[in-house]
Parts: structure tokens; C-alpha cells; sequence
């Protein structure tokens, strides 16, 4: 297994269940919120802000670190005259750059699939799902009242497409910038990793060919 799979998702459509089963059948390195922390050790930025600013935009900032011209000290290091926020998004978009270099892995979320874009064996899925079926989901792991939920995930994939169309030139959810998209509505948990696998392994094989 050779590839790099990043992993964008509706909320409640079961993005890190799917990602880490995925991970962990293969047997490579799975990221979420696990990438947060390791940004916030290597930049030295407090762990708490880069959760306050996740997947969350302020400006098109990570949209110039893609293109390769954001401001940079002349050691190569971040700018410390750079605004907080934005040696945030650097520090992030470094970290994702750096843990693809290691090799294969699984990224949920935060533009992965953009950031890695001109990095081979990437396999970009988009995973959406059936109103009723997130919410059951969302109940389960957030105390919120059921007559909320549905609120609850229109607000937090308002602000992930609000994040993604921002600092990227793509549309969050469009299916042409996707490998696959899957409603786990209609494939389950085990269904949505199952066909993850084996298109990886089509998309392998074919490339081998």
C-alpha cells in the first residue's frame, strides 16, 4: 500500500470512525485532531489555539502558503512578524506537507486534500451521508437536544466549506475534486471502509499497469 488518503467529511457522516478503521486495517499512521497536537509541539504555538482556529477561516492565507509565496524569515523559518493566526495555518500546513513525506497515511479534514495536491499517490474521498442517519450519530457523541442536532450540523458543515472554499481554489463537496464520494447513509461504517480499500487497490493496481 503506497498511498497517502485524506478523507473530507459532512459532519455526523462518521469521518473519524471510518478514518482510523481505515488506518488501522492497512496499518499506516491515522490524523485528526492527533495532527493539532503535533503542529502545536513543533511550532511551539499552544495546542489551544490551533484548536480555537480548526478548520475554521479568518483569510486566504493558506491559499498563498499552497501557491509557495507566503512570507518567510531569512533563515527559512516561520515570520515572527507574522500574525498569530497565520503561523497557526502555516504551522499546520507544514505539518500535513511533513507527515505525507513519511510516508502512507490517513488525513481527516483540514484541506489535506488540497495542501497534498501535487503529491503522488494521494487518494482524496469525500464522505456525506443522510440527515437522519448523522444526527442518530451526532446525539450519540455530543450532549446536545435532539431538536438541535440538525442545527448543530448545518452550522459546523457551514463553516467547513466556508474554511475549504476559502483558502483553496475548489468547491468543499464537489464531486469532481474527489477520487470517490460516499454516503455512509447507504454503505454503513464497515461498507464505506470496505469500498476505501478496495479502490485503493484498483487505483494501485492501475497505476502499476
Amino acid at each position: 500500500m503506497k498511498s497517502i488518503i485524506t478523507i473530507s467529511r459532512e459532519f455526523g457522516s462518521g469521518g473519524r470512525e471510518i478514518g482510523r478503521t481505515l488506518a488501522r486495517d492497512l496499518d499506516i499512521p491515522f490524523y485528526d485532531k492527533e495532527l493539532l497536537e503535533i503542529a502545536s509541539k513543533e511550532s511551539g504555538i499552544c495546542e489551544e489555539l490551533f484548536v480555537k482556529n480548526d478548520e475554521s477561516y479568518t483569510n486566504s492565507f493558506l491559499f498563498s502558503l499552497v501557491m509557495g509565496n507566503y512570507p518567510v524569515a531569512a533563515d527559512g523559518r516561520i515570520n515572527p512578524d507574522l500574525p498569530l493566526n497565520h503561523k497557526i495555518f502555516l504551522a499546520q500546513f507544514d505539518t500535513i506537507k511533513k507527515l505525507a513525506e513519511q510516508g502512507p497515511c490517513v488525513i481527516v479534514g483540514r484541506c489535506a486534500d488540497y495542501v497534498l495536491k501535487n503529491f503522488p499517490n494521494v487518494v482524496n474521498f469525500f464522505l456525506t451521508g443522510n440527515m437522519p442517519e448523522k444526527k442518530r450519530r451526532i446525539l450519540k457523541r455530543y450532549d446536545i437536544e435532539k431538536n438541535k442536532a440538525e442545527d448543530f450540523i448545518r452550522k459546523t458543515d457551514k463553516r467547513r466549506a466556508s474554511y475549504y472554499n476559502y483558502y483553496t481554489d475548489l468547491k468543499w463537496g464537489n464531486a469532481s475534486n474527489y477520487d470517490l464520494c460516499i454516503n455512509t447513509s447507504k454503505t454503513g461504517i464497515d461498507g464505506a471502509v470496505q469500498l476505501m480499500k478496495d479502490y485503493i487497490d484498483i487505483k494501485e493496481g492501475y497505476k502499476a499497469e
